[in-house]
């Protein structure tokens, strides 16, 4: 544990305090927290990339927690074929990011892509997908929705599994519909299952690399140029490691604060009455 996890973090920070190109031929110089002041006052880039993530980050979670407890909803009821269904819609979680950013490309493509035939196909114009800087996050986070959403589902699908019976057989004897039972039995009992899935896929989607890279580089114009995507360019383009340790420190903040605001939620949760 010391030599594969606490040891890197240690040099990472420490080298955050350098001043250092590893194209150069001069060692480290310490600079104290300049890497830090940038970060925070004098590098716009970095202060889009943040807001980038966070918006990528809120947009992905919001659709697959929606989409996600949907799935669930349906399937936990009985119907023909639910096996199979159930295991064929887990089939995108299971793929290689790298894999599914690659097949997502060839399927963007503007002119030989299935997308726009299908949009076409729909009656609408077709889109530029990852080619115009104002659809390239989207695009993106369409790709990320459609692997991930499986993850919540499965989730909340033990939730649903473990929910007890009585309250619903109290609300059938009531007479309560359907709605009325989902929104004031099934929502309330299933609320600290589901902050627990959106607490495992917010600190994944904060650090989303594999399908950005793969598929537009944090282009077109830095459209999707996330904070990962930017110290990767600052690591192994520039080669100012220092800075980039700087960043990666700052993105370890951002990760621990998201996930300790969520952990805090979720005791809320389960201590409420």
């Amino acid at each position: 544990m010391g030599l594969i996890i606490v040891y890197p973090v240690l040099y990472t920070g420490w080298m955050s305090l350098q001043q250092w190109f590893a194209s150069s031929l001069t060692p480290p110089r310490f600079i104290g927290a300049a890497h830090y002041r940038e970060i925070l006052v004098a590098d716009p880039r970095f202060r889009e990339a943040f807001f980038r993530t966070l918006y990528f980050t809120l947009l992905v979670v919001s659709a697959e927690t929606v989409l996600g407890v949907g799935m669930a909803l349906l399937f936990n009821r009985e119907f023909w074929g639910r096996g199979l269904v159930r295991t064929l819609s887990i089939l995108p979680m299971v793929a290689t990011p790298t894999a599914i950013a690659l097949v997502f490309v060839m399927m963007y493509h503007p002119t030989l892509g299935v997308m726009n035939y299908l949009v076409s196909r729909a009656g609408l114009s077709p889109f530029a997908w990852t080619y115009s800087s104002r659809t390239a996050l989207y695009a993106l986070a369409l790709v990320d929705v459609w692997e991930w959403t499986p993850l919540i589902m499965l989730i909340a699908l033990a939730g649903l599994a473990a929910l007890p019976k009585e309250p619903y057989e109290s609300a059938v004897i009531d007479g309560a519909t359907g709605l009325r039972t989902f929104w004031h039995i099934t929502l309330p009992l299933l609320r600290p299952t589901i902050i627990v899935a959106v607490l495992f896929r917010a600190i994944d989607a904060l650090k989303t690399f594999d399908i950005i890279f793969v598929m537009t580089q944090g282009g077109p114009a830095n459209a999707t140029e996330t904070i990962n995507l930017l110290l990767f360019n600052q690591a192994f383009s520039y080669f100012n490691i220092g800075y980039a340790s700087a960043m990666a420190v700052a993105l370890f903040a951002i990760v621990m604060g998201a996930a300790l605001l969520l952990m805090k939620v979720r005791r809320a949760e389960w201590s409420s009455p």
